[in-house]
């Protein structure tokens, strides 16, 4: 069961997408399965419901991991990254805005940045527990995405004074989200209109984004990529030049350096979600069936 909502609009400055999904009854434990997931330049919090911990690994050979918590923030990165999916869980999360995070988790997005930090670190042992507490005391699944939700806008309103004191996303960077999701602009050009020097501007950009102007940029239009590659009939020379590539060669080296795996190999897995794709079988795994 999955459900997808976006959040009222006293929390959009803040939040993009809440949803929260549980296994369904044929689910069945899959021991040692990981899946790559594929960087979107934003931000994530999750509430793990039931199942054991996140479980990070750093590469094909990693057999032991990292264990993350029941309740992760995911920062904005610029690569993919390799999770234990080895038993399905039911959660709720949040997609965070742009901005968000310093009034929702209290630290800036740049600290949160390509790692996942268990929420105890940025709220404390005890408002975590009592968040997760009270998540778990709702009947069913809509009923706890409500309570998530109103977790966060609780949290909102004691971070920021006040449902007349919401402040978002620094206008100088807003102003260059649009042009860098949908174009190839120049970061130079998004410097000058910003007004500000380029040092200051990429300061304020990593704050408020996680990524510098150049990383999201390349994470933006990998974005383009994937969602035209979600039409197989689409060739990958027609996608390099739709998404923005200088050729397909680029586009394939962008591709493998973000995926971790080439456009080719990432076609090939049938992933029903294009940014979570199964990984292979890790070393030790092949090992282990000689």
């Amino acid at each position: 069961m999955q459900l997808t909502r976006p959040p009222p609009p006293h929390l959009q400055p803040f939040i993009k997408l809440l949803w929260a999904s549980s296994p369904d009854g044929a689910s069945a434990d899959r021991p040692g399965a990981r899946e790559h997931v594929l960087p979107t330049g934003g931000m994530h919090l999750v509430f793990r419901l039931s199942g054991p911990p996140l479980k990070l690994f750093g590469g094909p050979d990693d057999l032991r991991g990292q264990t993350c918590g029941y309740a992760i923030v995911g920062g904005a990165r610029a690569a993919a990254y390799m999770r234990d999916v080895s038993v399905a869980t039911r959660s709720v999360g949040a997609q965070l805005q742009p901005g968000a995070a310093r009034a929702l988790l209290g630290a800036p997005e740049d600290a949160l940045a390509s790692q996942h930090t268990p929420l105890d670190a940025l709220w404390g042992a005890r408002q975590t527990d009592a968040a997760l507490e009270q998540v778990h005391a709702a009947v069913d699944l809509e009923r706890q995405l409500a309570v998530f939700e109103a977790l966060l806008a609780q949290r909102v309103l004691d971070a920021l004074g006040g449902p007349h004191d919401l402040r978002g996303l620094h206008p100088a960077i807003a102003a260059t989200l649009g042009p860098l999701a949908h174009e190839n602009p120049s970061i130079a050009g998004l410097v000058t209109r910003s007004g500000y020097s380029h040092r200051r501007f990429i300061a304020l950009f990593r704050g408020a984004i996680g990524l510098s102007p150049k990383e999201y940029a390349r994470v933006m239009r990998f974005d383009r990529a994937l969602t035209l590659a979600a039409d197989p009939a689409q060739g990958w020379a027609e996608i390099a030049l739709t998404a923005g590539y200088s050729d397909q060669a680029h586009l394939s080296r962008e591709f493998s350096a973000l995926a971790g795996m080439s456009p080719q190999a990432w076609r090939r897995t049938g992933a029903a979600s294009p940014r979570h794709v199964p990984a292979g079988a890790t070393a030790g795994q092949i090992r282990s069936r000689r």
